[in-house]
């Protein structure tokens, strides 16, 4: 299953659990109705951006809307796992892990060419209780990250968290394509 056949069925099964019609879903997302009736209706894919909002509209995590099947095998390969992408392609994750009941973090590999930046929106609290934080590891290149005031630069195998709740910013910073692992945690 193609992932923006997953988007749109646990879109549609999301928003009617939740009694939210198109409009009102678009009215707490920021996300015009026309988009996602076409996401609904599995005749676009979502950018990342619009999955965080919503995603926030929904008041789920991330992932709710990208899971769609359950891994059973001991080894996830990267070749399995649906890519996402940004709306140039500059910037896409991987998800490893979506949060699920068993656990409650998500765990990607993301990838930034060389010369380009990302800016997410910010990350919906959804329902549980807590901040959520975001921990970030280079694995290759060298990152930019800005959030809030701050400016960090990473190289290889530096980490660093912080609330990804507000907009930040991933800039690669390096000569050749960066990669790093995120991990996004949410208290119980």
């Amino acid at each position: 299953m193609d992932i923006g056949a997953i988007v749109s069925t646990n879109l549609r099964k999301i928003r009617l659990e939740k009694g939210f019609s198109l409009t009102k879903l678009s009215e707490l997302s920021g996300v015009s109705k026309g988009m996602l009736s076409q996401i609904e209706n599995n005749g676009t894919s979502p950018t990342i951006n619009t999955i965080w909002k919503i995603c926030a509209g929904l008041n789920v995590h991330y992932t709710a809307l990208l899971e769609g099947r359950v891994e059973t095998t001991k080894i996830i390969k990267k070749s399995a796992i649906n890519e996402q992408k940004s709306a140039d392609g500059h910037y896409r994750i991987y998800c490893y892990y979506p949060d699920s009941p068993h656990h409650n973090f998500e765990l990607f590999q993301m990838e930034l060419d060389k010369d380009a930046s990302y800016t997410s929106v910010g990350h919906s609290k959804a329902s549980r209780e807590g901040r959520s934080e975001e921990y970030i590891m280079v694995l290759s290149g060298q990152l930019t990250l800005v959030v809030g005031g701050d400016q960090l630069i990473l190289n290889e195998n530096d980490a660093t968290r912080f609330d990804p709740t507000g907009k930040h910013i991933y800039q690669n910073s390096g000569n050749q394509i960066l990669k790093a692992t995120i991990i996004n945690f949410y208290p119980v």
